[in-house]
């Protein structure tokens, strides 16, 4: 295997990887107990409104993630994926990472949302910080829940206070 240190993290390029990505997730846990085919993973994967981003080693895709700017829940991290043979070599908190980079530049939460029956994605997303806010039973599929977990570095409005200040004055540096 490649070394995990050489891993690229940037934005996916064009149908081929598009495709690639959506064998990946097919055939992977969560989204075969999610019942998440290759069609519904390549239109998620190529929805326009989604921003998504590919780990790339050796030339290969070795995971992604995807994102949601816009919504209710701006800054959602709607599914992250690494290759089998390559997850437990911190690829996937290396996404994660990238993706929380994305979204605390534009807003002050990040959420996600990880299955009951995925208690070690669960256990990874708590050491990173995340803590539960919720739990959606049934969501996806009968039996099994969606919880949704939120990493916070503080409340919207002190979020665009801040950021309207930065704005107005860029020389102006705010602790957080």
């Amino acid at each position: 295997m490649d070394d995990v240190t050489l891993i690229q993290i940037r934005s996916i390029d064009g149908q081929s990887e598009a495709e690639a990505c959506a064998c990946l997730m097919a055939a992977s846990e969560p989204w075969i107990t999610l019942r998440r085919d290759y069609r519904a993973a390549l239109k998620i994967i190529t929805d326009a409104s989604r921003e998504v981003y590919v780990a790339v080693g050796a030339e290969m895709i070795r995971g992604f993630v995807v994102l949601v700017m816009q919504g209710a829940f701006t800054g959602y991290i709607q599914s992250v994926c690494v290759d089998a043979e390559w997850r437990g070599q911190g690829i996937g908190s290396r996404l994660i990472q990238f993706a929380e980079q994305r979204i605390l530049s534009v807003t002050p939460n990040v959420f996600l949302c990880v299955s009951s029956f995925n208690p070690a994605a669960r256990r990874l997303y708590q050491r990173m910080g995340y803590e539960v806010i919720g739990e959606l039973k049934d969501y996806i599929v009968q039996g099994y829940s969606e919880i949704l977990m939120r990493k916070s570095i503080g409340p919207l409005t002190e979020f665009a206070s801040q950021t309207q200040r930065m704005i107005a004055n860029p020389d102006l540096h705010i602790e957080k």
